[in-house]
């Protein structure tokens, strides 16, 4: 057994996913994995599987709330049919402006992180959380927040700066970027090839695109929340800012308390919008391309935003890049969805993109371009959890 077992945590809204690698001696090798899902409904799963696949654990308990579930993942790592985890990693999405380093987690830290909650508010509550709750069960454990925001400190500031009074950038609002630990897992598998001029597209219910210098971040979509950038599942994506004014006026008019009244604005820009707030039937790509077989419109509608967006996000990029070497879809839609990379990819001739039908038909890592395309376009699935061990190995101070 590994000499460093290294827990990784991913924390959702209604799961906690999780994982064991092997860490020792330069090792890195997923030993476990598994989640708890459906907290807080009556669908509750806790399973565990170790690298072959094969179920070691799957049960149907009652998850009342989320101290319950991570009790059930904590008991089960402690009772020795596991290995326990001698350092843990926790992915981390925001730290905001005072917290921008992978380090590790104190209850000071902890209450840093919680104080700029708002900058993702669907994430960090539950992160914070698991945090304070990882420091009790698992007792002398080093614990390190590795951020989603940390490889996008290389933006330059004529990037970040937000055009906005300096009184509000003096609170920390800027250009922050989301899905780091995934664009950081691209260039490590790009390596040691990384191309100069790289682009990078995470497409998956949250959705994002970077563009990468010489395997430094240049620019990403998303701003000050994951809100920001490209349409995605059920968030806007960049918007008119009028256009949030008007629905706040709206919303005023029968929610006279204004906390309340920015509640629900939140809850329209971030859950109800992009692709299910156009189509009226879901946010999941899968749902729609079914509903677009079945003749239905306004799917059609959504799905035709979503790759146009992308492809303006590309050819902006490609112009702040001074030219583009690799094109990378990464992401469950990304990797996954056919039809919408051949979409994006369909009018980028002109930037020296042109897809292969064959090549595209695949699901998962594959170069897609043809062969005369003057930029090679690629699929590579995320490898974030492979991110966070390589950062608490160094972090420990463990070559």
């Amino acid at each position: 057994m590994s000499s460093l077992p290294v827990l990784v945590l991913n924390s959702g809204s209604s799961s906690i996913k999780f994982s064991i690698y092997g860490a020792g001696n330069g090792e890195r090798a997923r030993l476990f994995e598994g989640a708890v899902d459906g907290i807080g409904t009556d669908l509750g799963k806790f399973w565990i599987k170790d690298a072959s696949g094969k179920k070691l654990v799957d049960q149907t308990p009652p998850l009342p709330n989320r101290s319950v579930a991570f009790k059930l993942v904590a008991d089960a790592l402690n009772n020795g049919q596991f290995p326990a985890p001698k350092a843990i990693g926790h992915r981390t999405v925001c730290g905001g402006p005072t917290v921008r380093e992978n380090q590790r987690i104190t209850p000071q830290l902890i209450d840093e992180i919680e104080s700029y909650a708002a900058l993702a508010p669907l994430h960090t509550p539950i992160a914070v959380y698991i945090m304070r709750e990882a420091l009790k069960l698992f007792p002398g454990i080093p614990n390190f927040a590795i951020l989603d925001t940390y490889f996008h400190r290389t933006i330059p500031e004529v990037a970040a700066v937000l055009p906005i009074p300096r009184e509000y950038s003096a609170l920390g609002v800027r250009r922050y970027g989301y899905h780091g630990i995934s664009y950081e897992s691209i260039i490590d598998q790009l390596q040691p090839e990384v191309p100069d001029k790289l682009i990078v597209a995470h497409l998956g219910n949250g959705a994002s695109i970077s563009a990468i210098r010489c395997g430094q971040c240049l620019d990403t979509s998303m701003a000050l929340t994951p809100t920001g950038g490209i349409i995605s599942g059920t968030r806007t994506g960049d918007i008119d800012p009028g256009v949030l004014l008007f629905i706040l006026h709206k919303i005023a008019e029968t929610t006279p308390n204004a906390a309340e009244a920015a509640n629900k604005l939140e809850t329209v820009v971030s859950k109800k919008s992009g692709l299910v707030g156009i189509s009226g039937v879901s946010n999941d790509m899968r749902d729609l391309r079914q509903a677009i077989k079945a003749g239905n419109a306004e799917a059609r509608l959504a799905v035709d935003k979503f790759t146009w967006t992308i492809a303006r996000w590309i050819g902006s990029y490609v112009a702040e890049l001074g030219g583009l070497d690799m094109l990378v879809f990464t992401g469950g839609i990304g990797e996954n969805d056919i039809d919408s990379r051949a979409e994006i990819c369909a009018g980028l001739g002109v930037l020296g993109i042109e897809l292969d039908a064959q090549r595209n038909h695949v699901r998962g890592a594959a170069v897609i371009s043809a062969p005369q395309s003057r930029v090679t376009v690629r699929v590579i699935p995320p490898a974030e959890d492979l991110i966070i061990v390589n950062h608490v190995v160094r972090l420990l101070g463990i070559v």
